[in-house]
């Protein structure tokens, strides 16, 4: 039964970073696609490529989500743990995917391990969660923020002489480069928490002993997060790159820049699962706001930072349901 249970919840993790591909496609291409730097379909095949390569290269926010959340559950019910949580993480994508909302994938994840967890009279690493999770999902967005509003201001700066149109096309082939920055930090950043749940399920059933990502643990959930990435989430896109406040090829490029900055610098230095789209979206605000406050749609920021806070509680509560579910139909 551990064998099955553990195919059936490999398929599931696999399902979920592919939901996980669409749903953050946006983070890479909306300011691209939105600023016509990029013909969509090029900037999404851009994307799921890079969104690979940058899964490929490191396994340090894997180990972060697998072992430093909850404590490592056993058994049959332990799988049910997993399993529950990532269909806590898929419901609440789909849910927030067809409202248009960028929420958090990293978020739902992390949700969907605590509320699985605590219906399981499981070990919450609450410190663990605090100092990887909480305190970095509060001050990521404020950094990205703040790096888009500063380096916005550099480039206007910068450029303060030179005429509009050519300074456009300039940063419209300048956001190929933020584009594949972004795509990378993404890969980065959201595969490997599927990767940590795999070798968290593999530890559960006595598959590894010590936690360590295998080579096609990070081939399999590259591959589904960049199928997931090219499948593409136009609302998303939509949101993101034009709901939220007007962007041009300088300002994308700002916003791309600084999200890829605080993502890359999260994984490599602090091995911190920082929201992808926390950090996408507030460096969208940031640069916007260079042009004036008023530009940016606060009403639309409401919305989606109302969807930040709810992101760990609902997916938790998901989570929850389905492991009782779960659980009582198994008998176990």
């Amino acid at each position: 039964m551990s064998t099955l249970g553990l195919v059936i919840l490999i398929a599931v993790a696999l399902g979920f970073d592919f939901t996980n591909g669409f749903h953050d496609a946006a983070n890479a291409v909306a300011t691209s696609i939105t600023t016509r730097a990029l013909r969509p379909v090029t900037a999404l095949t851009m994307a799921a490529g890079f969104n690979v390569l940058g899964a490929l290269v490191s396994t340090k926010v894997a180990k972060t989500v697998g072992s430093g959340i909850i404590a490592t559950p056993s058994g049959n019910s332990g799988l049910v743990v997993v399993f529950a949580a990532l269909l806590g993480a898929i419901a609440w994508n789909l849910v927030t995917w067809r409202l248009g909302l960028p929420s958090s994938s990293t978020h739902a994840l992390i949700g969907g391990l605590v509320g699985a967890a605590l219906a399981s009279a499981g070990t919450v690493k609450w410190h663990g969660l605090v100092d990887n999770v909480v305190i970095p999902m509060a001050v990521s967005p404020l950094i990205g923020l703040a790096l888009g509003y500063l380096m916005m201001l550099a480039i206007l700066w910068a450029f303060r002489r030179a005429r509009p149109s050519r300074v456009n096309d300039r940063f419209r082939l300048a956001q190929r480069l933020s584009t594949a920055a972004m795509a990378y930090s993404h890969g980065t950043q959201d595969a490997q928490k599927t990767m940590g749940v795999i070798t968290l399920a593999l530890l559960i059933t006595g598959h590894l002993r010590t936690f360590h990502v295998p080579l096609w643990v990070i081939l399999a959930a590259a591959a589904a997060m960049g199928l997931g990435t090219f499948a593409g989430g136009w609302r998303i896109i939509q949101t993101v790159g034009s709901r939220i406040t007007p962007l041009d090829p300088p300002r994308g490029f700002a916003a791309q820049t600084s999200a890829a900055t605080v993502l890359l610098v999260s994984a490599y230095a602090y091995a911190l699962p920082v929201s992808s789209t926390h950090v996408i979206t507030a460096s969208v605000m940031g640069a916007g706001a260079t042009r004036r406050l008023s530009s940016v749609r606060w009403g639309v920021a409401r919305e989606v930072v109302l969807a930040w806070i709810l992101t760990i509680p609902g997916s938790a509560l998901s989570a929850a349901l389905g492991y009782l579910i779960v659980h009582s139909a198994l008998n176990l």
